[in-house]
């Protein structure tokens, strides 16, 4: 009854339940909630703490910022439950649709930010890269971990400047590169072998949202992407969707670390993530974790995750009405 209480309680003020709807939506930071529902930060922070006190929310510190997630704790679930069962009234409704509207456009900001980056260091973006850890070592790591399974229909999600398209491609059966940077897809498209015909496809989009059909991938790449994400595990999803049964997604990022100078100069948005982390958003997604690898390096940690879809893909809504 306590428990029950405290929720209760915790629910039972405006703000918080806006806070409750936009972290059905995505995990967010602090400040990310505080710029939606348009309150100081120290006011956010403090419907947060009753919210965690409750066991609504968690919080996880990652350099300076605290990002929060829903609780998944079983005496949380049943009333997050009736969020699905209880149909907002006219004013609720109005309120939910500002706040989404809100948190796309501070998302799109953030977007801006790293494509503006992107479009300022493209041609130097290898060399970045190969300050962090030695590309070779991660290179040949993420090859072991494929080994000689065949690679068949490759997607590369933010494939930069095409190495990965360049390691892998000639292995495959079909190669789709995507990249929401019009400068980094200029420059993957040299790197592609002379007569690749119509095997490349090289698509300008957004990773939380693959222009590809369920289940119609065999190989999900993602190296040194997923730090930029709002949302990881919105992109897994998304690569989990996308793989056949069976199909492969592996990731390649940093481990978590406190350089913070990466959020404010590289626009890196997560300071690394955490094998727990990774697990609990690839079974979400419906993959199961089959290889986890650790490449130590001098000042950043590499991490790869090497997931397999074991169930029938998930089907986009727009999928389900259209079939």
């Amino acid at each position: 009854m306590h428990a029950a209480l405290d929720i209760f309680r915790a629910l039972g003020d405006p703000t918080r339940l806006r806070i409750i709807h936009l972290l059905r939506a995505m995990e967010l930071a602090v400040g990310e909630i505080a710029q939606v529902v348009g309150q100081s930060q120290p006011r956010v922070s403090r419907h947060v703490r009753i919210l965690a006190e409750a066991g609504l929310v968690e919080r996880r510190k990652e350099g300076n910022w605290v990002f929060l997630r829903l609780g998944k704790g079983g005496d949380v679930a049943p009333f997050l439950s009736l969020f699905d069962r209880l149909a907002p009234s006219a004013s609720e409704a109005l309120w939910q649709t500002a706040d989404l509207a809100r948190l796309t456009a501070v998302r799109a900001d953030r977007g801006r930010a790293a494509e503006s980056y992107f479009a300022e260091h493209a041609e130097e973006w290898d060399a970045i890269r190969s300050l962090h850890v030695a590309e070779v070592d991660v290179e040949a790591a993420m090859t072991a971990l494929l080994g000689v399974e065949p690679i068949g229909h490759l997607l590369d999600i933010g494939t930069g400047t095409g190495r990965m398209i360049e390691l892998f491609g000639q292995g495959a059966r079909q190669v789709t590169a995507l990249d929401r940077s019009p400068d980094m897809l200029r420059l993957a498209r040299a790197k592609l072998p002379e007569g690749a015909g119509d095997k490349y496809a090289l698509l300008l989009g957004d990773f939380a949202a693959v222009p590809l059909e369920s289940g119609s991938v065999d190989t999900v790449v993602l190296h040194q992407v997923l730090h930029y994400a709002q949302a990881p595990e919105l992109v897994i999803a998304e690569a989990a969707r996308v793989a056949a049964l069976n199909g492969r997604v592996l990731i390649a990022d940093f481990a978590p670390h406190e350089r913070e100078e990466l959020r404010l100069r590289d626009q890196h948005a997560r300071l690394g993530f955490s094998n727990d982390q990774m697990e609990s958003w690839f079974a979400g997604a419906g993959l199961l974790m089959e290889r986890v690898e650790t490449l130590p390096g001098q000042e950043l940690t590499v991490q790869l995750w090497l997931g397999r879809r074991k169930q029938a893909p998930i089907l986009r809504q727009v999928e389900r009405m259209s079939a």
